[in-house]
């Protein structure tokens, strides 16, 4: 991979990582582009590297909510932070097992296949179309909430199916104020990303293929930074606009992606 291919990539993910409109899918569509020719764990692995420097701007982001997070934690009560992160780990739960028992069939998926990211494409803008015909509440996310919220962040693995997107609309789908669901969808991932990176590190995935490490660092450092500045107004935007605004952009982009797979 070139070097202003990995910039444009990076570019990509820390633009579409905090807005509904799926990032996986926006990568795929962008090495289709670009003729990005890597498969399975060679493209798994560098959109995972992508998918950890947002996350990681996502904790710089959040880094006051994170700390009141775990020092509510430390006083070893059944306090409001407590009750938040035991929630966040009961939500990762299905996207773990599904990570973890399905990783070789997820891979499949990956490597440009225009065509199934397209149709993917569509599937979220009728979430995000459906969620912006509910009403806002002051409903906060309650434990049965959270586990069908982390089904819904299992089934957006795919390419295609907006991460964000989808667990915002499943929960305010399920009644949650938007404001709570959006900050619940954003640090509900960071578990998953970290535990990934983990994950490949003592398995020696990555270490396996650092043959491409320049271009790795190169789009880790881009989606970071673009992450870090779209984090801060892509937030703002997700809680305040309309869904429908997004819906119709995956609806558009679906279409043309759909369009392209069949002519190729």
């Amino acid at each position: 991979m070139e070097v202003v291919d990995a910039i444009v990539l990076g570019v990509i993910q820390g633009l579409t990582e905090f807005l509904p409109v799926s990032s996986s899918g926006h990568l795929e569509l962008g090495k289709a582009i670009l003729g990005d020719t890597s498969k399975g764990k060679e493209s798994l692995l560098f959109t995972v590297v992508l998918h950890f420097a947002t996350a990681l701007s996502t904790v710089i982001v959040f880094r006051k909510d994170i700390v009141a997070i775990f020092k509510g934690v430390l006083k070893f009560r059944w306090n409001e932070e407590t009750q938040f992160l035991a929630k966040i780990m009961l939500s990762t739960i299905p996207a773990a097992f599904i990570g973890l028992f399905f990783e070789k069939e997820l891979e499949q998926l990956f490597g440009g296949k225009v065509l199934f990211v397209g149709v993917m494409l569509l599937v979220t803008a009728v979430l995000l179309w459906l969620a912006d015909k509910s009403k806002n509440t002051d409903k906060p996310v309650n434990f049965k909430d959270s586990i069908i919220i982390g089904v819904a962040q299992a089934i957006a693995i795919l390419p295609g199916i907006s991460r964000s997107g989808s667990t915002i609309a499943t929960s305010v789908l399920l009644g949650n104020d938007k404001s709570k669901a959006a900050r619940f969808s954003f640090l509900m991932v960071l578990p998953l990303i970290f535990g990934k990176i983990a994950k490949d590190v003592l398995d020696g995935n990555i270490t396996a293929n650092m043959g491409n490490s320049s271009s790795l660092i190169i789009g880790f450092v881009a989606a970071l930074i673009s992450g870090y500045f779209a984090c801060k107004w892509m937030i703002s935007l997700v809680r305040k606009s309309k869904l429908r605004y997004f819906a119709i952009y995956c609806l558009v982009v679906g279409i043309i992606a759909i369009g392209v797979g069949l002519w190729r």
